[in-house]
């Protein structure tokens, strides 16, 4: 047996995995993702101190890259500086990684909320000739729909983030749509095809309206209320 004052720490990302005799005995704490901000921040800090000139928005990209890890953004600060030397640029860690810019994600987004296809066709185009990561663009394009569904929600029901004046139902089924989609792109045998496919009935799907909120509309509009079924 260790000593008492001896502490062991198992950290994992997969606690899923964990053996059974072994969880069983553990006090578990779930770590938070470390917000984008205070990685960018530990990063201009980190670039400062060693001398390297590193622009704004690349630290955002690596920040942003890193899902919430300290760690990972520091290592991926490393890979930069080796690929690059002390002179960093956006354009830099978007080429390596395969990124997408904030801008072009916008675009995207607003040729979905608009049913803009061509649009979206060509996008997807651009993407994959330029070699980026189209499941990488998936989860920057869901991040950019929860911003406007946020946006959406203070603004008392619609935003005009996305192209057009789009309601919180029509944001809540575009996402639920690129939601699903993620297993498709990331596993499938046709990722460019997959993810063409994703975006057009995330477009489609922002259109739909749920069987009860067009009751309630008709309702309103003649001037009843609408019965509920008897179980």
């Amino acid at each position: 047996e260790p000593p008492e004052h001896v502490k062991f720490v198992f950290a994992t990302t997969e606690a899923h995995k964990g053996v059974p005799t072994i969880v069983s005995r553990c006090q578990r704490f779930d770590l938070k993702p470390i917000p984008e901000d205070l990685i960018r921040e530990r990063l201009a800090l980190i670039c400062t101190t060693e001398g390297i000139d590193a622009d704004v928005d690349a630290l955002k990209a690596i920040a942003r890259l890193a899902d919430g890890g300290m760690r990972d953004s520091q290592s991926i600060l490393d890979q930069m500086i080796s690929f690059c030397g002390d002179k960093i640029a956006e354009s830099d860690v978007l080429d390596v990684y395969g990124l997408v810019s904030r801008e072009r994600i916008a675009e995207l987004a607003s040729a979905i909320g608009s049913l803009d296809y061509a649009t979206i066709i060509a996008s997807v185009d651009a993407f994959a000739t330029e070699g980026r990561d189209l499941f990488r663009v998936l989860l920057d394009l869901e991040a950019y729909a929860r911003e406007a569904l946020l946006d959406a929600i203070a603004k008392k029901g619609n935003t005009d983030m996305l192209g057009t004046p789009l309601s919180t139902e029509s944001i809540m089924r575009m996402l639920d749509a690129l939601h699903r989609g993620e297993a498709s792109v990331q596993r499938g045998l046709s990722e460019k095809v997959n993810f063409e496919v994703v975006l057009l009935k995330a477009a489609e799907e922002s259109r739909s309206r749920a069987i009860d909120s067009l009751i309630k509309q008709v309702a309103a509009a003649s001037g009843t209320t609408p019965e509920k079924k008897k179980p």
